[in-house]
């Protein structure tokens, strides 16, 4: 899987040959700090996700798939992109949900609310260096069962459903899954 490094070694070992002026530091910290934890990542994933590279060179940007199976969301099938940015890990990653999801914690649109996402928070549970992705992972995993949220929802509409209807909600929930995340 790590494909990059080795690609960065050749390439690194390549210049060498041409140049011999060290042009190693040319590989960002970022890129660094990806190869080690996309290991650490797939050695520790959860039963219920699945991490896509569309190109294993690009360790930065990757698909995941969650596919929970407890909660109102069970038999679902919901992606998120995440997006690593260059100044990684000063700031968190970047992270969409591309699945329509009817829920409390996640937007119609796909924005996400979840504290580690957060450059800053109040609480404290915001991003920090010593963060890695799989956190981010796990957090995203934790949205469909021990972090939903309904008390400081980002979807207002979705946890109003949910205290004025339950099954309503329930039901709705269902709906989604069955037409949005079957894929």
């Amino acid at each position: 899987m790590i494909t990059l490094s080795k690609k960065l070694k050749q390439d690194a070992e390549k210049r060498q040959a041409r140049n011999p002026v060290d042009d190693s530091k040319r590989v960002s910290v970022r890129d660094r700090l990806l190869i080690k934890e996309v290991q650490e990542l797939e050695a520790n994933l959860p039963g219920t996700c699945k991490v896509h590279f569309d190109d294993v060179n690009k360790l930065h940007q990757f698909k995941l798939t969650i596919i929970p199976d407890e909660g109102h969301w069970r038999g679902g099938k919901f992606h998120f992109k995440v997006d690593v940015p260059e100044d990684y890990n000063m700031v968190p990653p970047k992270v969409i949900c591309e699945t329509k999801i009817w829920h409390p914690n996640i937007a119609e649109n796909g924005d996400i609310c979840l504290s580690l996402l957060r450059d800053y928070s109040v609480d404290g549970t915001g991003w920090a260096p010593t963060r890695k992705l799989k956190d981010v992972v796990w957090g995203l995993c934790s949205l469909f069962s021990d972090l939903l949220n309904f008390d400081d929802p980002l979807n207002i509409d979705a946890a109003e459903h949910f205290y004025r209807d339950r099954e309503g909600f329930k039901s709705k929930v269902h709906e989604y899954v069955r037409r949005y995340a079957q894929r």
